[in-house]
């Protein structure tokens, strides 16, 4: 008689009721507030009507919450049993710092991939979906050097730029985080599905909204906000004078994170977004080392922040950096292989990469905390050891 086949791994309470919040829509304050003074979503969700209403919740939200849409909740369910799929509250410790502190933060992300990924500094490629062939080639360029240096590359998932920022940084074996404006299962445009799909299997793909949730107009706006805020800067590589990429860069202003631009020629009509963002205050920038350099500092506390987290993960972080981050990092081959392949003299990426057969984001991840170490220095790029 064949062994019977094993149940499908259940959802935590604390999770399930997380997603009737979610589920409830609406202005977050007040379900945040909910969280906050109940301690956690289960003991938000018994709370009950009363309560629910002293914390600022709608007769729509306090609706939701008390007839919840099975169909949907069952299907967020399903995709949430999935190896890889993750729940983040805001309550919650894998919660990314950065995107915390900044303005709205969502109430909780879906993340389908690695959590930590959202914990790595990081930089936000934004531009056009309609790009000469010259930005496409500036977006990659970018891309491929932020991901050499260690940082990881941010974006939306849509046409053009993002999508040549997002290749160029998986070329390189960088990290690299896809917001969507869809739920996580849902990929637009649709030619980016095999896309989504690598994203999640090698970086993080986020949203906010339930799978399943199809694009609306109304949600790339927000979509924005978590981009900027789970990014140290933003980058705005082509834009025209009205484009969704300078609504990321006024949110990466008002959260008080640096903004970069690509200048263009006049006659390009995709340049005027980014000098427009110039003539406001947007840091100009002609290469990738002047952003590398001006966000080194940042970079370095983040990290700091990111070891600190791993060193009790509640999901799995990447093996390498959990070593790393640990007292007996200097004990592991890969980091030992790195050190010896480092020496007294600047050493890009690529040749570390060459030197170790190790891929491009562990030894990022590793020089990341090497540097916090006191043990490595960088300068524009390159590795050299500092004792």
């Amino acid at each position: 008689m064949p062994p019977p086949t094993p149940a499908p791994p259940a959802i935590a309470a604390d999770e399930d009721a997380l997603l009737l919040l979610v589920a409830a829509g609406g202005a977050v304050d007040p379900r945040r507030r909910l969280l906050e003074r109940s301690g956690g979503a289960a003991q938000a969700l018994a709370a009950g009507p009363a309560v629910w209403r002293e914390c600022g919740l709608t007769a729509a939200q306090v609706q939701k919450l008390a007839r919840p849409d099975a169909p949907r909740l069952a299907n967020a369910g399903k995709w949430l049993r999935q190896p890889g799929h993750h729940l983040l509250g805001c309550h919650h410790p894998d919660y990314p710092a950065l995107l915390l502190r900044a303005p709205n933060p969502p109430l909780a992300l879906f993340v389908a991939g690695d959590p930590t990924r959202l914990w790595h500094p990081s930089v936000a490629i934004v531009g056009t979906r309609g790009p000469t062939p010259a930005g496409t080639a500036h977006a990659s360029e970018f891309a491929r050097a932020l991901a050499r240096s260690g940082l990881a590359v941010t974006s939306g998932l849509a046409a053009g730029i993002d999508t040549a920022a997002h290749e160029a940084t998986l070329a390189s074996g960088g990290i690299t985080v896809a917001v969507l404006g869809t739920g996580p299962d849902v990929a637009y445009p649709r030619g980016n599905a095999r896309l989504l799909a690598r994203i999640a299997s090698e970086g993080a793909v986020v949203s906010e909204h339930l799978p399943g949730t199809r694009p609306l107009a109304s949600h790339f706006p927000s979509r924005n906000r978590i981009i900027a805020g789970l990014s140290l800067a933003t980058l705005v590589i082509e834009a025209a004078w009205k484009s969704g990429a300078l609504i990321t860069a006024r949110l990466a202003a008002e959260a008080g994170r640096d903004v970069f631009a690509l200048p263009g020629s006049i006659r390009n009509p995709m340049a005027r977004g980014c000098h427009r963002l110039i003539r406001e205050g947007a840091g100009l920038v002609e290469d990738p080392a002047e952003v590398i350099a001006a966000l080194a500092p940042q970079a370095q506390v983040l990290a700091r922040d990111l070891r600190t987290r791993l060193d009790a993960p509640i999901h799995r972080g990447e093996e390498i950096v959990g070593r790393a981050a640990s007292d007996s990092a200097a004990d592991d081959p890969d980091y030992q292989q790195l050190w010896l392949a480092l020496g007294h003299d600047p050493t890009n990426m690529d040749e570390l990469v060459t030197r170790t057969g190790l891929t491009a984001a562990a030894v990022s991840s590793m020089l990341l905390l090497m540097e916090l170490d006191g043990r490595v220095q960088a300068q524009h790029g390159r590795y050299f050891r500092n004792r």
